[in-house]
């Protein structure tokens, strides 16, 4: 589902977040990445989301070299990626309902679709009974899981999530891992930035290492708790 192969970036100030970064996700995969500040995590995703492009190398998602897209190919590109934020960066003045509708709306998507799809996804995340209401009468753990229902109302077959449990308790964070846990069993991939270890130990996936833009660990979900 993902390759980086040899993905270098440089910015005009002469910053290089990433040095030669190369590794692969397998479709229907849940990995982990982590790091510390400035470690290169932010400016991963943002190649997967076409935000930012390789100074050098080459980044493929299901099979297409993203460094060939051209600008007017990024929408459609991007309809296949769900992003979770950690603010969750959900509309205030829009409810519950019409946060999630939004990707549906900006694809065009016919309003009787729409609304099944809306609440297919509000369902999955156990809020379908608050679709009527605004975010701000939500909880933080009942605004990140909006966030992730309008990620997956689309059905991307690629998840990324940028530290998403980062303002949750140990609690809630559990139930969103578990949440994407669920994602993942139905043959989605998931991508998720986190400082949190022991949250990563409990979650026992797959985790890449991050430092000054070089990856320097890959360890196996199967030795993650040691």
């Amino acid at each position: 589902m993902i390759r980086f192969d040899q993905v270098s970036k440089r910015y005009p100030t002469g910053q290089e977040a990433l040095s030669e970064l190369s590794f692969r996700v397998e479709p229907g995969e849940m990995v982990f990445i982590t790091g510390h500040s400035g470690a290169g995590k932010s400016t991963l995703l943002k190649m997967l989301a076409l935000i930012e492009r390789p100074t050098r190398g080459t980044v493929t998602v299901d099979g297409r070299n993203l460094a060939t897209a051209r600008a007017r190919a990024v929408p459609k590109l991007r309809r296949k990626l769900g992003m979770v934020f950690q603010d969750h960066r959900l509309l205030m003045d829009r409810t519950v309902f019409a946060n999630v509708e939004l990707p549906l709306v900006i694809e065009g998507i016919a309003p009787a679709e729409r609304a099944r799809k809306v609440r297919a996804a509000l369902e999955k995340v156990g809020l379908l009974a608050y679709e009527k209401k605004a975010p701000v009468a939500l909880s933080a753990g009942e605004q990140q899981r909006v966030g992730i229902a309008r990620a997956i109302v689309g059905k991307p077959s690629l998840i990324i999530a940028d530290e998403p449990t980062g303002n949750l308790d140990p609690q809630l964070s559990a139930e969103i891992m578990g949440l994407f846990d669920q994602f993942q069993r139905v043959g989605t991939t998931v991508l998720v930035v986190s400082h949190d270890l022991m949250l990563i130990k409990r979650t026992r996936k797959r985790v890449l290492v991050l430092d000054q833009g070089r990856l320097v660990d890959d360890v196996p979900a199967t030795e993650v708790m040691s």
